[in-house]
């Protein structure tokens, strides 16, 4: 299915431009011209001279392998361009069976995924893809105002989601944040509380001792809230500190915090754990006992929190 490629810049790095991408053009990457790309954010330093024999370098990092899947070969093009001018190899497909086998042939690190594909749309090739090859982060191309679409996306288990028509310098900044954030982090161990455990090194989560199946951006929230019991943060707030971002649409961490309290509270409907805070946002609160306890808050429609 063909899609139109006006894009328009959103406020970010970089100068807003606006226009149609023109197949096969020569578009800049995210790096200004003639400036050395960054080294990868896992890259150890380079070893300072001692004036003996020099210790060895670290090994460098391997670039990390992103799919793009759409069936829109100027999109693809476009996207591969920007990314692989990025420092990332790019493998493509067109269709879901092909992007289904290329993942199972070359496992990849992260997937851009084109929600209107024809034959098997995007959804259904997340949800084999989740099955087939375990929780690799997806980020999910959609139309502009298919608001139920983007829903639907990070309900099956997309880690986040650009609308068309998008800039590729933001996808390219999407994919670094959702890369960033699947690397353990070094300054914390094991975090438990109410039966929750998350072991950031292993990204592995249980409950009661049972593997909680959460996507990247699950674990990543269950963690942050483990971190900071007894706090009411904002949408915006965990937006930016869980996501990365200072913008974004905030029915993203809706979505989100549904989703976890489907896999984390004995009872979703009336959760105790991670508690709706009127006007604020949610509060992680692993003293609370009774599910009556957190009051009218705790329960009200999803559209209507925070």
């Amino acid at each position: 299915m063909q899609q139109s490629h006006e894009r328009q810049e959103p406020a970010g790095p970089g100068p807003a431009r606006t226009g149609p991408i023109p197949a096969g053009a020569a578009s800049p990457g995210p790096t200004p011209a003639g400036a050395a790309s960054p080294a990868p954010a896992d890259a150890g330093p380079a070893s300072p001279a001692h004036g003996g024999a020099a210790s060895p370098a670290p090994a460098p990092a391997r670039p990390a392998r992103i799919l793009v899947v759409d069936d829109d070969p100027t999109v693809a093009e476009v996207v591969t361009g920007y990314l692989d001018r990025a420092g990332y190899v790019v493998d493509r497909a067109g269709d879901g069976p092909a992007a289904l086998a290329r993942a199972a042939g070359n496992r990849p690190d992260l997937v851009v995924l084109d929600l209107m594909l024809p034959g098997m749309d995007g959804l259904e090739v997340c949800r084999r893809m989740r099955a087939d090859s375990g929780p690799v982060p997806v980020i999910m191309l959609t139309a502009r105002g298919d608001e139920d679409d983007r829903i639907l996306g990070l309900e099956v288990g997309a880690d986040d989601y650009v609308t068309k028509p998008f800039s590729p310098r933001e996808l390219v900044l999407r994919v670094e944040s959702v890369l960033r954030r699947t690397r353990p982090r070094a300054d914390t161990g094991p975090l438990g509380a109410a039966g929750l455990t998350v072991d950031p090194a292993a990204r592995r989560a249980t409950k009661n001792g049972a593997e909680l199946a959460l996507t990247l951006r699950e674990f990543d929230l269950l963690a942050f809230f483990l971190r900071h019991p007894g706090r009411a943060y904002g949408r915006e707030d965990l937006m930016r500190e869980v996501w990365g971002w200072d913008f974004g649409d905030l029915s993203t961490v809706t979505v989100h915090v549904r989703r976890l309290r489907g896999k984390v509270e004995d009872d979703p409907a009336r959760p105790r754990l991670i508690q709706t805070v009127w006007g604020v946002g949610y509060r992680f609160d692993p003293s609370a006992t009774d599910p009556s306890a957190a009051g009218p808050s705790a329960a009200g429609p999803a559209e209507r929190e925070a």
